[in-house]
């Protein structure tokens, strides 16, 4: 298991288009959803979020209606306020949380200071063992996730292990 977030961002770089590859491996062989879960929750029981944090620091955040609802509530302020002041508009995501030089507006060291009203899309970060659709569908992201995230890193090496995948490239 690696954990080193240096190591992550340099094998993850390295292993980009093989991790591209694993999805199609997976999704051309029919790999049952729960079998891949397994090893997702496997992974995801080993490491402490709190400890890492990078997802906050490297990830946006989008939010939906029903979270700026939950976190407006949360910090008392007004659904207008709350989007003014802690969100802004990107072309390709919408609505997403501000980010400052540290990350995510609410990000405490390696503590999200909103934890109990976080975003429907943090708390289901890195979206393997939650998130809508199988998770081959949700595969289009964990190479770059792979890159900082030790979850999805390690959960793709995982699944290439448990797959017997072996990329092409690497004959």
């Amino acid at each position: 298991m690696i954990t080193d977030l240096t190591e992550i961002r340099r094998q993850g770089e390295k292993l980009r288009a093989e991790n591209l590859k694993l999805r199609q491996h997976l999704k051309r062989r029919s790999f049952p959803d729960r079998r891949l879960r397994v090893i997702a929750e496997q992974v995801e029981s080993q490491i402490d979020c709190t400890t890492c944090a990078n997802c906050c620091r490297e990830a946006t955040a989008c939010v939906t209606e029903r979270d700026i609802e939950r976190l407006a509530k949360l910090l008392r302020v007004s659904r207008a306020v709350f989007i003014r002041d802690y969100t802004e508009e990107t072309a390709d995501e919408g609505l997403i949380l501000k980010r400052g030089a540290g990350g995510c507006v609410f990000l405490d060291g390696n503590h999200c200071t909103v934890y109990e009203a976080r975003p429907q899309t943090c708390e289901q970060f890195p979206h393997l063992v939650r998130g809508p659709g199988s998770i081959v569908a949700r595969m289009w992201d964990m190479p770059d996730r792979a890159t900082y995230c030790p979850i999805a890193f390690n959960t793709l090496e995982a699944f290439k292990e448990a797959t017997a995948f072996r990329p092409a490239a690497s004959k």
